[in-house]
């Protein structure tokens, strides 16, 4: 990828230095995925807090071993977009004490260095042959990623981080204290 990103950025600014590490700051790569929904048979696999819902918006996942690539920063950006059109999203989070996937995201971002971030539209039996997600969710994720592309630069120029609000997230993302004495 980052091969094709140097031939483009190359072409497309006629040779001129520092195009492309321009392009690959000025870049947001979106690792779109599916999510594990709540599953009403394994509803304690998941953290009560962060269990993604059919019907209630694409998933920005988060992970504090960096399974996915999502930071505070991507996550704002993206969530901003969501705001400002009226779409909803949701976060997840593993508990700390299951083991989690992964995604391309983070290969992609610590290879070519931009800002990524891991979402997906909540699904249950994830990799088998009976997949199943929300209607709406399919509707809410095409909405999300047509406003982002409409969306990102001029939100991405004007957002100064430090004035917004937090967002409404429920529950905490904090690691759970191990009780070792370090």
């Amino acid at each position: 990828m980052k091969d094709t990103i140097h031939r483009i950025a190359g072409i497309l600014s006629q040779g001129q230095e520092g195009a492309v590490q321009r392009a690959i700051q000025s870049s947001f790569l979106v690792s779109a995925d599916m999510a594990h929904a709540l599953h009403p048979n394994y509803s304690d696999k998941h953290d009560a807090d962060h269990a993604p819902l059919f019907q209630k918006g694409i998933v920005i996942k988060h992970n504090q071993n960096q399974r996915y690539a999502t930071n505070v920063i991507t996550a704002t950006l993206f969530r901003e977009v969501a705001q400002k059109r009226g779409i909803p999203t949701q976060e997840f989070t593993i508990r700390n004490d299951m083991l989690c996937g992964s995604t391309i995201g983070p290969i992609l971002a610590s290879g070519i260095g931009c800002r990524t971030l891991d979402v997906g539209a909540p699904q249950l039996s994830m990799h088998s042959i009976r997949e199943m997600c929300g209607t709406k969710d399919i509707e809410y994720s095409y909405e999300h990623f047509k406003a982002f592309f409409q969306d990102f630069t001029a939100l991405d120029t004007n957002t100064d981080f430090d004035s917004l609000s937090p967002p409404d997230i429920q529950g905490t993302m904090v690691d759970t204290p191990c009780g070792h004495l370090h």
